[in-house]
């Protein structure tokens, strides 16, 4: 955002240079990047004098150049060469001495330099409008008035604006300080904790008055809450044409470009008080003015001469024929001021700020008003702003004002109610700052002071400081005016030891994070915001349940997410689609959820798999990774944590295709597999991908709190094999049970290194082959309790199981 120093000079009268008041302002939370110099001509005319031909000779030695004599005023006249037709002896002219630097039109530098031109020596040159940046005109050179005295400077003659302008970083929240007037507000408070007491000096609009009533057109605000406020005014009689210096001068300064009087007046409405305005031909409106929405699918050109399709939300400025406006955004192409235009409705309105910004991105489109409305303008200026517009434009359009202000506030934008506790702003401070003090700087920023106890202060916020709502941030406005650098801290560093508890959250998700880093695993961070339809992936999900938001910036990032699985598909789908399809990936994230009771969140750990399970090598051939690869990474996130007592049960999510869920008696911890084909084709994802989804909250109620160790035993361990010929229907996990109950002490370890199914087996049967490890901590274990022990388990294999020796 550009701000005019002269401009904000308007507002406050000061005397402070522009770097000290740039600092103040920086100091106030307005950070001003860079101060830059403007001067309505290129080089500010230096160099330029008055000058006094006193001879006009014919050049020897070319027939369209003349030899003049000129006096600057310094006592010795100089010979100038110049080529225009109409210098003549006597005139006063602009002349610019040796070493004067000019500029051509498109920016570029030239000096002027000591010469001979066909044998004559030159001192200077004598300008035209063009050369001088003064006009466009290149049909002779300037001529002055007769009263000027030679060696006068041009600056002075011509009035040329210095101004500097502060380029200030404002920060979305800050939507009171879109203008010269809000940021003058800002400073004027900033001066006064400085000791410096200054009035804002608002324009009067003591003038305003209807000079006749012979054009009034009707207003119908159809979408009140779309629109809260809206005012409109006739004024008749008025020529467009070009805006006089002042005002162009402004606008250039900010970086805007003049355009017509008309168009120019809104424009410097918009950044003089911060509401945006629009201009519609009063002869192109048919009957009524209409604030509403229309049919969706609509068509309507804009003044850029683009064809958009409305949106049922979008709210409009029309007639009784059709749209003339997207409200607060951008006016039409039919609609709009030209140069034949004699007479307008000049619109002023405060507009639903989520609507504007919805309709805005909607249509792509990013003007000065929509920026504004977007964050939200001051309502109670709107008339305001349109009386202070009208007389601008009979200042510089003439015409009159033809019709009653009309002003439809269907519902009063209400200023806010805070109470701001004196204990409460020592605390976030840091610092005890004087009461007095506390009411004068509220009262700086237009902070209604309703209520003084000894608790605190019961104070009325402005509607135009929608960023103050809170206790909190009336805090933040105190000290911000009060100034940061104001704060005293302490030269002592102080220390404070604290017992943590071992199974803090952050401590965990370092431990697995590090566990599943070293396995391979990279972290991903996904944004919580996605696409609404992905509920309909799974039945499970349901789309009732969705957190959406208010004010999406597409709708791709309109909603929620309720859960981690297709933000991770999706980034794997982006790697897949570059060439690396070899992926490990884990994420600690939210979902969100919503309720007939409320909103709730759940955080998870999710580990993704899918590609190859190590690079293709000539000693080590590629191996897809599958699921007992995956069922490791699993189990080894539980071993880490020191979780134990824990068992397997079906899968209940609908996104595998095959899984199994781990979990304790009261809680489902982690539920893994394959994820379905149909998930994947949305994705556009043709191999297999394995997910598994921690709840991670469960996790951290199910960790132990303390930590069991045991001295590692000096005794050897035992290892006895069998194979087992069993059911095609007994799994692992029943073998495992068995072998568990029937030898609690001395049995260590159970593996499944071998299983065959295939020739030379009874039909329906396979062959398991394991391995038992035993050992004793206090003993060398004997040939006979080993064999003891391996003939329970083969008998409770064979009672329960119906197993048999292979």
């Amino acid at each position: 955002m550009k701000i005019s120093y002269n401009w904000l000079k308007q507002f406050i009268k000061t005397d402070w240079d522009s770097e000290k008041t740039a600092a103040l302002l920086t100091d106030l939370g307005l950070e001003v990047e860079v101060v830059e110099k403007y001067q309505s001509v290129k080089g500010g005319l230096e160099g330029i004098v008055v000058g006094h031909v006193l001879t006009c000779e014919p050049h020897p030695d070319a027939d369209r150049l003349k030899v003049t004599t000129v006096d600057i005023g310094n006592g010795t006249p100089i010979q100038v060469v110049c080529g225009a037709s109409n210098v003549a002896a006597g005139q006063k002219v602009p002349l610019a001495t040796i070493g004067t630097v000019l500029y051509d039109k498109e920016g570029s530098s030239f000096a002027i330099k000591k010469g001979k031109i066909r044998g004559q020596e030159s001192h200077g040159m004598i300008c035209a409008e063009d050369e001088l940046g003064l006009g466009t005109s290149h049909d002779g050179i300037m001529v002055l008035d007769q009263d000027l005295a030679p060696g006068t400077p041009a600056a002075k003659v011509f009035k040329i604006e210095n101004d500097e302008v502060f380029e200030i970083g404002l920060t979305p929240n800050r939507a009171d300080a879109m203008s010269h007037l809000g940021t003058a507000r800002d400073l004027r408070a900033g001066l006064l904790q400085n000791g410096v007491s200054v009035e804002l000096i608002t324009p009067s609009v003591s003038n305003f008055r209807v000079d006749m009533r012979t054009l009034k057109i009707d207003v119908k605000v159809e979408a009140p809450l779309l629109a809260p406020r809206y005012c409109g005014v006739t004024i008749s009689g008025i020529t467009v044409k070009p805006s006089p210096a002042w005002l162009q001068d402004r606008l250039k300064a900010i970086g805007i470009n003049p355009k017509n009087n008309i168009v120019d007046v809104t424009n410097y409405v918009l950044h003089d008080l911060g509401q945006p305005l629009h201009a519609f031909d009063a002869a192109k409106i048919n009957g009524k003015v209409h604030v509403k929405t229309v049919e969706a699918g609509t068509k309507f050109t804009t003044l850029d001469d683009v064809e958009r399709t409305l949106h049922e939300e979008d709210l409009m400025i029309c007639d009784d024929k059709g749209p003339m406006c997207i409200a607060g955004v951008f006016g039409g192409q039919k609609s709009g001021v030209t140069d034949n235009t004699t007479s307008i409705f000049l619109e002023s309105a405060y507009f639903n700020p989520v609507s504007v910004r919805k309709t805005a991105k909607r249509h792509q489109l990013n003007t000065d008003a929509s920026f504004r409305f977007e964050r939200g303008i001051d309502p109670s200026i709107t008339a305001y702003a349109l009386k202070r517009a009208a007389l601008l434009i009979q200042e510089v359009a003439g015409g009159n004002i033809t019709s009653d202000l009309i002003d439809i506030y269907t519902k009063k934008v209400e200023d806010f109610s805070v109470f701001v506790n004196f204990d409460k702003v020592n605390k976030i401070i840091g610092q005890q700052i004087p009461r007095d003090i506390i009411k004068k700087i509220l009262a700086s920023l237009d902070i209604k002071v309703n209520s003084v106890s000894d608790a605190g202060l019961g104070l009325t916020i402005p509607a135009y400081r929608v960023d103050v709502q809170r206790e909190i941030d009336v805090i933040e406005e105190i000290l911000r005016v009060y100034g940061y650098n104001k704060i005293d801290f302490s030269n002592k560093v102080n220390a404070t030891i604290f017992n943590a508890p071992r199974n803090e959250d952050y401590k965990l998700q370092n431990i697995v994070g590090n566990q599943l880093n070293s396995q391979g695993f990279h972290e991903i961070m996904a944004n919580s915001l996605t696409t609404a339809s992905y509920v309909q992936l799974s039945e499970m999900l349901k789309e009732e349940h969705n957190v959406t938001m208010l004010n999406p910036l597409s709708n791709d990032l309109a909603t929620m997410r309720q859960s981690l699985l297709f933000s991770g598909l999706e980034a794997i789908a982006y790697n897949i689609n570059r060439k690396n399809a070899d992926l490990r990936l884990f994420e600690f994230g939210k979902t969100y959820h919503k309720f007939l009771s409320g909103y709730e969140e759940h955080k998870h750990l999710t580990l993704f798999l899918t590609g190859n399970r190590n690079q293709e090598n000539w000693t080590n051939p590629q191996k897809p990774s599958d699921f007992f690869l995956f069922k490791g990474y699993v189990e080894s996130v539980f071993s880490r944590l020191g979780i134990q007592k824990i068992q397997s049960s079906p899968v209940k999510s609908d996104v595998f295709s095959e899984g199994i869920a781990i979990g304790t008696s009261q809680n489902v911890l982690v539920e893994f597999g394959v994820v379905k084909k149909s998930i994947l084709k949305h994705f556009g994802i043709k191999q297999d991908v394995f997910y598994a989804d921690f709840n991670w909250e469960a996790i951290l109620k199910t960790i132990p709190n303390k930590i069991k160790y045991s001295e590692i035993t000096k005794y050897p361990e035992v290892r006895r094999d069998l194979a087992l010929l069993i059911d095609q229907n007994i799994s692992y996990d029943s073998i495992y049970a068995i072998a568990r109950q029937t030898e609690k002490n001395l049995l260590k370890d159970i593996n499944l290194f071998d299983v065959y199914e295939g020739k030379n087996l009874p039909e329906g049967k396979k062959s398991y082959a394991l391995s038992f490890i035993l050992q004793d901590d206090s003993k060398t274990l004997t040939d006979a309790q080993i064999d003891k022990i391996m003939g329970k388990l083969q008998k409770n294999f064979e009672t329960e199981l119906g197993a048999s020796l292979r």
